[in-house]
């Protein structure tokens, strides 16, 4: 073997160590390393704790009932996690926490991404708040129920407590209408959750199809005919 197949073999080996997944890395590590800043624990005998669930969890129950009645029409059970966050946000508005679309690290507030919710309690504290929601069906199935992802603009700016609200859904018919009502929930503190880290391999359309393509790469093409 010359050098240049023995580097080359090094790099295919060393490639295949960082494919594999790594399981079971603290969440708390994770936000540390990504964003620089604490979980904080959510101590069930503190008064300022106790204060915050209790009007969580009427959030919750409020939220829940305005989407049942309202009831989620999409084509995807997962977006059904998307469409509830506003109900989600305006109870928590109306209830006196003062919530909005989480600040990102370039000061501007960003939609997309982990967390889906900033709020600010009455003791002025931050409170990250992710929203999903689940079927009873599949909750012992190893399909994907929460995730993040690193980046240079990431959601997470201080130090706070970080919490999940969870909505079981149902499939019901209005109105000749598929739809997705919440009918329980379930709030989560974050800070003892596990996460797994699986990399990928992606690519841009710039690099797929545009001025970056590579010409050789294209055997054919051609316009559709109606």
């Amino acid at each position: 073997m010359n050098r240049n197949e023995n580097y080359i073999g090094k790099l295919e080996d060393t490639l295949a160590k960082f494919m594999k997944p790594v399981r079971d890395i603290p969440f708390v590590i994770a936000i540390k390393v990504l964003s620089g800043f604490a979980v904080l624990s959510f101590d069930k005998s503190s008064g300022e704790d106790i204060e915050l669930l209790e009007l969580l969890k009427k959030v919750a129950s409020t939220a829940g009932e305005r989407a049942y009645k309202a009831a989620i029409f999409t084509n995807r059970p997962n977006e059904a996690g998307n469409r509830i966050e506003p109900f989600v946000k305006e109870a928590l508005n109306e209830i006196g926490l003062k919530a909005d679309t989480p600040l990102a690290a370039d000061g501007k507030r960003k939609a997309v991404g982990y967390p889906d919710i900033e709020i600010q309690d009455s003791h002025g504290r931050t409170v990250y708040l992710e929203c999903k929601t689940y079927n009873i069906d599949n909750i012992d199935t190893t399909q994907r129920a929460f995730y993040f992802s690193p980046s240079e603009n990431f959601k997470v700016t201080k130090d706070a407590l970080h919490l999940m609200v969870s909505f079981q859904i149902e499939k019901e018919s209005r109105g000749g209408r598929t739809a997705f009502v919440p009918v329980h929930w379930r709030l989560y503190t974050l800070e003892d959750l596990t996460v797994d880290i699986k990399l990928e391999f992606n690519q841009n359309n710039r690099k797929m199809y545009g001025s970056e393509s590579l010409p050789q790469s294209l055997l054919a093409e051609g316009s559709i005919v109606i």
